[in-house]
């Protein structure tokens, strides 16, 4: 009886142990992220600024509870209303889960993702026009990561009150066909720095850093080579807007593109008191996991929220260094 006691103690054990091994929570490996790399970042690993800001815990996480908590930090509206693009991207989902993913593993700022426009309000509205209980709106919001794509229904008064968000001091970050998104709305390419001004060019080809020692942009080097679907900006003003990246036309020459023309890719600018950041990159799913361009977007949202302070310098067009000079991020 006593050796049959002992056996099942035994056996109650082993099951305990592999149970617990078996919990979601059970430590893991953590893939290596070399600092400033270039490859596809593997899975979930650390975001990059995971060494900035480790991800406080407590109930003051979140911002829910109605207003009973204090919120600790940035709140960003991932907004990405697509329903009239004309080819409906498939990277949209996929960058809407890095920005995320970005602040939350940072801690440094929550995410609401939001695919309709009715947020975009000082008070959200549901379809009828009535208040919404709750959620996010631009009075509870400190930054806009936009991802809209060609024309997006907003009346006068949403057009007024997002305008007046960014005016008045909060950040809006807008990446690839952010540039395409309400064409017909003159104040809000002048927002935004530029309107789309068609395809520039598909394919690899070399991409000049003019602002090598800004923190949004630097790791990237002075040149490098990238292969995406760019975008050509339209009523740029080199003297509104800081050019941090632009495209080097000599680098694709049967493109038909002019050897000594000026194709900025991604730029930075005030508005009023706003901070405005647009980058053509990327339009494959596969380029929001490359670690520089989540780097860039993710130094561009801190930019943008004010948690770093770096400033905005208009410059004139810059001479291309040699191709010799560009290194090969993909």
């Amino acid at each position: 009886m006593t050796k049959l006691r002992v056996s099942i103690l035994s056996a109650v054990l082993l099951l305990g142990s592999i149970l617990v091994s078996a919990q979601p929570g059970a430590q893991a490996p953590a893939a290596p992220q070399g600092a400033g790399t270039v490859t596809p970042a593997p899975g979930r690993g650390a975001a990059p600024g995971a060494a900035v800001a480790g991800r406080q815990a407590g109930p003051a996480q979140g911002r829910g509870g109605r207003g009973t908590q204090t919120r600790t930090r940035k709140v960003l509206l991932a907004w990405a209303d697509t329903r009239n693009g004309q080819a409906q991207h498939a990277f949209t989902s996929h960058a809407l889960a890095v920005i995320e993913r970005l602040g939350y593993d940072s801690g440094l700022w929550d995410t609401f993702i939001r695919t309709d426009s009715n947020i975009i309000y000082n008070t959200a509205l549901k379809t009828d026009g009535t208040n919404a209980s709750g959620g996010p709106s631009l009075a509870s919001v400190d930054g806009i990561f936009f991802l809209g794509h060609r024309e997006i229904d907003l009346n006068a008064k949403q057009k007024e009150e997002l305008l007046a968000f960014v005016r008045s001091g909060h950040g809006f970050v807008a990446a690839h066909t952010g540039l395409t998104a309400l064409e017909s709305w003159p104040e809000f390419g002048e927002m935004l720095g530029a309107t789309y001004g068609g395809h520039l060019y598909t394919g690899p080809g070399q991409v000049i850093n003019e602002q090598a020692t800004n923190p949004i942009v630097r790791h990237w080097g002075s040149a490098f080579t990238y292969t995406d679907e760019f975008y050509r900006p339209d009523k740029l003003s080199r003297e509104k807007v800081d050019v941090l990246l632009r495209f080097n036309p000599s680098s694709a020459p049967t493109s038909g593109l002019a050897a000594d023309g000026d194709f900025p890719l991604v730029w930075t600018k005030t508005y009023g008191q706003g901070r405005v950041f647009y980058s053509s990159l990327s339009h494959d799913t596969t380029s929001w996991d490359i670690r520089n361009v989540q780097t860039m977007m993710f130094e561009a949202i801190r930019w943008s929220l004010g948690i770093t302070d770096v400033p905005v310098v208009p410059h004139p067009l810059t001479v291309a260094p040699a191709l010799a000079g560009a290194t090969a991020p993909q």
